[in-house]
């Protein structure tokens, strides 16, 4: 796995960065965007180093078609390829439904789902030419059940978007030898719930227990590996059986 070159959206922190500094022991060369989380970037890139990777912290919006396209040709241009594409970024808020706004409501598509789409479109032409390539993209736990959800309405639809996009981009490219399969996280100790809200739902897993980042990276690892090769289309469940 060495000399790949990775971009992650939503890298800084989180499961996200978790992926990075994974990557990072394999000698990759990885690409993190974020859009606020400046800080934690820089700090994440001096992680990736000292782990041995490679790293470029860029700030992009990649809900914005045009920078989304520039930040793959930025890195495309920096180390000559993107062997895989980890779609992390993602933001998420509660609210009802018949008190959300309508900037709210779009907020939750233009950072969810429509990146996914730009991303793929920029990133595909390179990975089409080499014969190989990796994208993953993460939904959430239940996301394919298709249920009521009033107070996340609008996330939800997206990450159900999220699961038919990857499913159309992997018919659509495996007859290049790339493969774009999506991870669908549960309760995850990411450190982006308070720990109690999180404590208080560990009853509602069958497992009995929070998943931590390290349970998300290596569903990452897999998908990335040469043996899932001919793992296409997947939705890999990381909830310890919440939402099944």
């Amino acid at each position: 796995m060495t000399d790949h070159v990775a971009l992650i959206t939503g890298g800084a922190k989180g499961i996200g960065r978790g992926i990075a500094l994974d990557l990072a022991a394999h000698q990759w060369k990885i690409a993190i965007c974020y859009r606020t989380s400046e800080a934690e970037a820089q700090q994440t890139a001096r992680a990736i180093t000292e782990r041995g990777g490679r790293a470029l912290a860029v700030r992009c919006d990649v809900s914005d078609p045009i920078a989304a396209k520039a930040l793959v040709t930025q890195v495309e241009q920096q180390w000559g390829q993107i062997d895989a594409l980890i779609n992390g970024a993602g933001p998420y808020h509660r609210v009802n439904l018949f008190e959300e706004s309508v900037a709210g409501w779009n907020e939750m598509f233009d950072g969810n789902l429509h990146p996914i789409f730009y991303l793929a479109q920029a990133v595909s032409p390179g990975m089409k030419a080499r014969k190989s390539g990796r994208i993953i993209s993460f939904s959430m736990a239940n996301a394919d059940h298709m249920i009521s959800q009033p107070d996340v309405t609008a996330h939800y639809i997206a990450k159900a978007g999220v699961l038919i996009l990857t499913r159309t981009l992997a018919k659509l490219l495996a007859p290049y030898g790339i493969t774009v399969n999506a991870i669908s996280p549960g309760f995850i100790d990411s450190g982006s719930a308070p720990p109690g809200e999180l404590a208080g739902m560990t009853k509602r897993i069958p497992a009995g227990y929070i998943g931590t980042v390290d349970d998300t990276v290596a569903a990452v690892r897999y998908l990335l590996s040469e043996e899932a090769r001919y793992v296409n289309g997947a939705n890999i469940q990381i909830s310890g059986g919440w939402g099944i």
